[in-house]
């Protein structure tokens, strides 16, 4: 396990000793891309590191410089070179923490990635735009030499950053959080970003203790190993019976063949149950732990069966969990839909195979066999959102009406779709105003929707199509920036009611004075615009105003 040599009372003092050491080097991604020039650093990204080689030999030798050939670059560097990259640290003290290992020819490789991320602020009004820190983690696949270990860990992909992007944070949310759970927190960045927001109690749990070394260092590292509570164990079973208004996720969810010898269990990614059934399990008892009007947001992985339908399904954990919890609104994004051989074909890669080794047509052929026995025919990748409402939302005062919205949502309040789009600006702050204004609407019965005062977002705009000569335009879109980006078609009615939603007048009059204008029926009139507001809240498009 990494920095077990050191002895776990040294381990703060050598931790503090690095911190010190990169902060002098000014060892970041500015300093990065500055010293190997944007195409190196571009290519780097990608994993071709023979330019950002080539660049740092025309530089004169710095700590810096070392810095990048030891944890960016994979090379092997002499004991003066480590010397001057840690000079407090030192060569024993990073020897220690289980940063390097001795190299072949007498030098030093890094044996643990160190790499400076850059993540965007969650409060940028109180904390500039972005977080800077160090993170550790497992060698990354381009400088591993070799498939990755059973108890590999994570650094910060694209995954962690998906989900920290869809957070609920930046302008426009309310208030800090009083208390907030990573759930399997791997290298911890979740668990700082969440930190970094202020928030008054952060836990952060993993079920391997690896991981939470990891996890523990970064914190440590980065100046907030006070604000984190970290705490071995399975999902939920370390968190029992304590409730938080966020529960931020990106758990092992990837569908793995079970029982097959072929195929290696890593635990970053293998929750250890059949197909989906850690996704399930995450979205069915995840409500409670949540406190009333609390939220968790987790990444997740979900099946298509023969004849069947993933979003189906995942309205059915939902369901379940509503009513052992009480009432849910939810919503889940599938992003990508794969079909079998891609999806195994992108995780035989995930582990270090290469088309042509001799694993990798071995691990392929498991998942294959595995989807074909349980009849898969495609594989969902998104997000999964789900707050706990109070158990009297929407309560209206007629019964009729009481009806009316038990039938559309009797025990959640769910939205499951297809949205492949681009994220848009500020897209956390922009989900939580779009949730919160799906749900209210969804939860409103017609008469509701129509005596509300609706406004318009701010970032919606419009165009108009016209064939030369034409009075009259034959297309009209209305554009939303987020928290997705989304063209939405309208008719000269919707673009006229949207128009007028600016919170003076309620829908009801808006419809009234349109039906007027356009001559047509005010109840047809009415109806078309309660249908699309009810849509239009959940893309972002209307919310209620303040009143």
């Amino acid at each position: 396990m990494p920095f077990a040599s050191a002895g776990v009372e040294a381990v703060p003092r050598l931790i503090e000793l690095l911190r010190d050491d990169l902060d002098e080097a000014g060892y970041g991604v500015d300093s990065a891309a500055a010293l190997l020039g944007a195409a190196a650093e571009e290519a780097r990204q990608r994993g071709v590191l023979v330019p950002a080689r080539r660049a740092l030999r025309e530089r004169e030798p710095s700590a810096t410089g070392e810095l990048i050939r030891l944890f960016l670059l994979g090379e092997a560097i002499d004991e003066p070179c480590l010397a001057l990259a840690l000079p407090r640290l030192g060569v024993e003290g990073a020897r220690a923490l289980g940063l390097v290992e001795p190299d072949a020819d007498g030098g030093y490789r890094a044996a643990v990635s160190l790499n400076p991320v850059r993540l965007p602020h969650p409060v940028p009004s109180e904390g500039g735009t972005t977080l800077d820190w160090w993170l550790l983690s497992d060698l990354d696949d381009h400088l591993r030499r070799g498939p990755a270990r059973p108890d590999h860990v994570m650094g910060v992909g694209g995954a962690t950053r998906s989900l920290l992007l869809q957070a609920p944070f930046g302008a426009g949310t309310e208030g800090t959080l009083s208390s907030a759970l990573d759930l399997g927190t791997g290298c911890g960045a979740v668990a700082l970003f969440l930190a970094a927001t202020g928030a008054e109690r952060v836990v952060a749990t993993d079920i391997s203790a690896r991981a939470l070394a990891f996890a523990r260092a970064n914190a440590r590292l980065n100046g907030l190993a006070d604000r984190i509570d970290f705490r071995q164990g399975d999902l939920f079973d370390p968190i029992a019976g304590e409730r938080f208004e966020l529960i931020l996720s990106n758990p092992p969810f990837v569908i793995t063949p079970r029982d097959d010898e072929r195929m290696p269990v890593y635990e970053y990614r293998d929750g250890g149950l059949r197909g989906d059934a850690l996704a399930e399990r995450v979205v069915r008892a995840a409500p409670r732990s949540l406190v009333e009007g609390g939220e968790l947001l987790c990444l997740a992985n979900w099946e298509y069966p023969w004849g069947g339908d993933g979003l189906e399904r995942v309205r059915e954990w939902v369901e379940g969990a509503a009513a052992e919890s009480g009432p849910l609104g939810a919503w889940a994004i599938e992003r990508d839909r794969l079909d079998p051989t891609r999806y195994a074909e992108t995780w035989a890669r995930d582990g270090g195979a290469r088309p042509g080794d001799p694993g990798f047509d071995a691990l392929v052929e498991a998942w294959l066999d595995d989807f074909a026995d349980r009849r898969i025919v495609g594989i969902g990748l998104g997000s999964i959102r789900v707050q706990r409402l109070a158990a009297s939302a929407g309560a209206s005062d007629g019964a009729a009406a009481d009806e009316d919205r038990a039938r559309r949502t009797p025990a959640a309040a769910i939205r499951a779709e297809q949205a492949p789009e681009a994220f848009g600006p500020d897209a956390g702050a922009a989900f939580a105003r779009a949730m919160r204004a799906g749900l209210s609407a969804d939860r409103m019965d017609d008469r509701q929707i129509l005596a509300t005062h609706w406004v318009r977002d701010g970032g919606v705009s419009e165009t108009r199509e016209h064939r030369p000569g034409e009075e009259a335009p034959h297309a009209i879109t209305l554009r939303v920036a987020s928290p997705l980006e989304r063209s939405i078609g309208a008719d000269p009615l919707l673009a006229a009611a949207v128009g007028a939603c600016d919170g003076e007048l309620s829908l009801g009059r808006i419809a009234a004075a349109l039906a007027t204008l356009l001559e047509v029926d005010e109840e047809q009139c009415e109806q078309v615009l309660v249908q699309s507001a009810r849509e239009l809240a959940w893309l972002g498009v209307l919310a209620p105003a303040a009143r």
